[in-house]
């Protein structure tokens, strides 16, 4: 059998996609590849479960634009399937009078993109949101909310074998082959031919891409691993809803915030350091290869030489607990290090080019045979549907 479609990546930007191409065109034979024998394992299942509201991103870019179309098909999605959400809200909070202008600038960015109802407010506002929090300024943001997103990925997987797409679980691409019009995936379980593929997989994107285009790419995808405490649950008092500091505009990560989470109970994190694989879940997970990959990178070593001074940072917070807590401290000052159990992680595929760029947006990029897509960090998961109605468009237009 020839499919028509066939995605690389069963996380919730792959599921989404191959739900919007049926039901735009119920007819084309679609099928998802994904390694493991679950669907959203990775990025998707060790989310932070916020429904982003597309507050922090440039107007006009891809990030902006499939945030806020995204949140809407989301949420519009959840309600017609009964995946519970909540719209919580939540504080964006400047520490230091010098972050005011950052937070002033945040705001206008959101009445950019449209956030009706954010403003700032006062120090005696943000104790009535979040009693426990200080600071020198505060943005509320009310679009904001939880969900449990690997739920949403289940279900978007549950309607898209409804409608008769077929998902291909434990498959590992091996390496792809290309005769005619036809490409075929050479998987650890089969062969499996498409006329065209969809590079959704996330951290191996880029390797799917070179392996694919028979050539070196100019990205390469550099794990960094988000670790979490968690409230203990006679603290989770402490936290409302969800607080966050003003990001650093330099780095594309948004400092430890506190979080409530859709499935219960109250994240702290995270921080951000580079993983030594790029599944490195744990402090030691090691790989060779992909970490010489990641450090022979000649972006990343460019990265490397501008953000040393916070690279140490985040790995001194990834060993030591009382620096976590300090960062923390400076949102709540009643956490202390006893409040804090160890929570989980996660590992965000961050696009770095050859010149140290990280890349910010959203990255698609097309031949042939293939559309890639390079980049999708955080919103991707609140975009999934926006992102998946983009990539159908540009694979339906080809038949």
């Amino acid at each position: 059998m020839v499919f028509d479609i066939a995605i690389i990546g069963g996380g919730i930007v792959g599921l989404a996609t191959g739900l919007t191409i049926l039901k735009k065109s119920p007819q084309m034979k679609v099928a998802i590849i994904e390694k493991e024998k679950e669907v959203a394992k990775h990025q998707t299942g060790n989310n932070s479960g916020v429904i982003h509201s597309g507050l922090y991103y440039k107007p006009g870019s891809l990030k902006a634009k499939n945030c806020i179309r995204g949140y809407n098909m989301l949420i519009d999605f959840c309600k017609q399937e009964g995946v519970p959400f909540e719209i919580t809200g939540k504080v964006v909070v400047a520490t230091r009078k010098e972050q005011l202008p950052i937070l002033n600038n945040l705001l206008q960015r959101g009445l950019e993109n449209g956030l009706e109802g954010t403003r700032s407010i006062s120090m005696e506002e943000l104790k009535e949101f979040e009693p426990h929090c200080t600071g020198a300024g505060a943005l509320h943001v009310p679009q904001t909310g939880i969900v449990d997103y690997k739920l949403v990925a289940e279900t978007y997987a549950n309607k898209y074998l409804e409608l008769g797409g077929q998902l291909f679980l434990g498959h590992e691409v091996s390496d792809i082959t290309a005769e005619g019009n036809i490409s075929t995936l050479v998987t650890s379980e089969s062969s499996i031919d498409a006329k065209l593929l969809v590079n959704c997989a996330g951290l191996y994107a880029d390797k799917i891409a070179e392996m694919q285009e028979k050539k070196a790419i100019n990205i390469r995808i550099i794990p960094f691993r988000g670790e979490y405490y968690k409230l203990k649950k006679e603290k989770e008092y402490l936290v409302k809803n969800l607080i966050y500091p003003v990001p650093d505009p330099n780095f594309p990560f948004l400092g430890v915030h506190f979080t409530r989470m859709a499935k219960g109970g109250v994240e702290a994190g995270p921080n951000a350091v580079m993983a030594f694989k790029k599944e490195g879940y744990r402090k030691f997970d090691f790989n060779l290869g992909e970490f010489r990959d990641s450090i022979m990178w000649p972006g990343l070593q460019k990265v490397a030489a501008k953000y040393w001074k916070t690279g140490i940072g985040e790995y001194y917070r990834s060993f030591s607990k009382r620096a976590f807590t300090r960062a923390l401290q400076e949102l709540i000052p009643e956490v202390t290090s006893s409040d804090l159990v160890a929570g989980g992680a996660g590992v965000r595929a961050q696009a770095c080019d050859k010149d140290g760029g990280l890349l910010d947006d959203f990255a698609i990029t097309e031949n042939s045979k293939c559309i890639h897509v390079l980049n999708a960090p955080s919103p991707a998961a609140t975009s999934a549907l926006s992102i998946g109605e983009t990539i159908s468009e540009l694979a339906l237009a080809r038949f």
